[in-house]
């Protein structure tokens, strides 16, 4: 079972799902990628670090990146730390990387 921000639990497979690490930095005035961060992409997020909030702007941010349902993004670790381990479905891993590296 995969969650997201302890708010769903689902199976997931591993075959369709690309798997990235984040540097995630609450309460930014936006919500952005601006790079890398110790080699990880670093994604700015508006949201505080209260409640989850910033769990859940990071979920909404990389949907949309994805063109893909929040559904899809779940975080597999770090849901109270910055460095944060994310699990996206419908992406493979260079699909994934790709991604981030062109915005």
């Amino acid at each position: 079972m995969v969650c997201h921000g302890g708010l769903v639990c689902r199976s997931a497979r591993l075959d369709d799902m690309g798997r990235i690490v984040l540097y995630c930095q609450p309460g930014a005035k936006q919500t952005r990628l601006v790079g890398l961060h110790d080699g990880k992409p670093k994604i700015q997020l508006h949201a505080p670090p209260v409640d989850g909030e910033a769990n859940k702007a990071l979920i909404v941010f990389l949907a949309e990146l994805c063109s893909l349902p929040k559904s899809s993004v779940t975080i597999e670790s770090g849901l109270s730390a910055r460095t944060k381990r994310v699990n996206v479905e419908g992406l493979s891993d260079e699909a994934l990387q790709r991604l981030l590296a062109a915005k």
